[in-house]
């Protein structure tokens, strides 16, 4: 077989693998979407990958936004609310301490370092109970610091901001600035936090992300009804539809509000993409 021909084989194989990739991860995406648009009825008795006949979907958001006074509302609110300030909070912390392990000398220094490589390795599950009984202690449970705390503590975020800043910031830019008579806080915000807004928006998107989908964290930290974020939030209203004790099932509600919550993560996405595109660049040119 000639080289072409080995050459446009191995990139229809290549296509076609993508082609099976990207439809296994669009499925559910595309499932959720036609289930919105349905009833009760509709949700268990149509065809699950395709409309049915009677489009529901504005009459699932209008239920879905007056159902039991709107609290549906306030999950939102509230995990816009731990998103963010985890998200913000997370990334100053990351920033800082990645910035002086990779161009600060501390004592002690290295070892810091390989116990933070260490914290990257333990589940964040794992932690859950000993911050509850940390939480319990402070008195802060059952309130909005008992989830945001805890997720401002991100050792990828460091590690990769650490990594980022080694290479992105030039030494010499730093020792210019020290000899021009800035402070260590003037370097790192004005020389050493431009270089690394990639590394910063990533470390912010991702803690946003991770922080909007946390269950388990808000499921142990909270049991006010009101200061539920979406994940725990649906979970109610799934068990009592499963349970059928607290009036009508109303699945189709349940769907369309995941189909919302997904809503607010693709726009951040398409939002803060052009400053991952930026960071690909960087190094690039010498």
């Amino acid at each position: 077989m000639s080289r072409p021909a080995r050459t446009t084989g191995g990139r229809i194989a290549s296509h076609a693998v993508m082609a099976v990739m990207a439809v296994y991860f669009l499925l559910p995406f595309w499932w959720l979407l036609v289930a919105s648009t349905k009833d009760n009825d509709g949700l268990f008795g149509s065809a699950p990958l395709w409309f049915s006949d009677d489009f529901k979907l504005f009459d699932n958001l209008s239920t879905l936004f007056s159902n039991e006074g709107g609290v549906y509302l306030k999950w939102l609110r509230n995990s816009a609310l731990y998103s963010v300030a985890s998200g913000v909070g997370a990334t100053a912390v990351a920033a800082l301490a990645g910035y002086a392990f990779a161009k600060l000398r501390f004592p002690g220094r290295n070892i810091l370092f390989a116990t933070l490589l260490g914290l990257i390795m333990v589940p964040a599950t794992a932690l859950v109970l000993p911050t509850y009984l940390l939480m319990s202690e402070a008195g802060l449970t059952d309130t909005v610091w008992a989830v945001i705390l805890p997720s401002l503590l991100n050792p990828f975020g460091v590690y990769l901001l650490r990594v980022y800043a080694h290479d992105s910031v030039p030494d010499e830019m730093l020792e210019a600035a020290r000899i021009d008579g800035a402070g260590e806080l003037r370097v790192f915000r004005s020389v050493a936090l431009p270089a690394m807004r990639p590394a910063l928006v990533t470390v912010l998107l991702f803690t946003m992300v991770a922080t909007w989908n946390n269950f388990f964290l808000p499921l142990v930290m909270l049991s006010d009804n009101d200061l539920f974020p979406l994940t725990v939030g649906l979970r109610t209203w799934y068990q009592q539809a499963t349970l059928g004790n607290a009036g009508p099932a109303l699945f189709n509600v349940i769907v369309v509000g995941a189909l919302v919550a997904i809503v607010p993560l693709i726009v951040a996405f398409l939002m803060l993409q052009r400053y991952w595109r930026g960071g690909l660049t960087i190094g690039a040119l010498k």
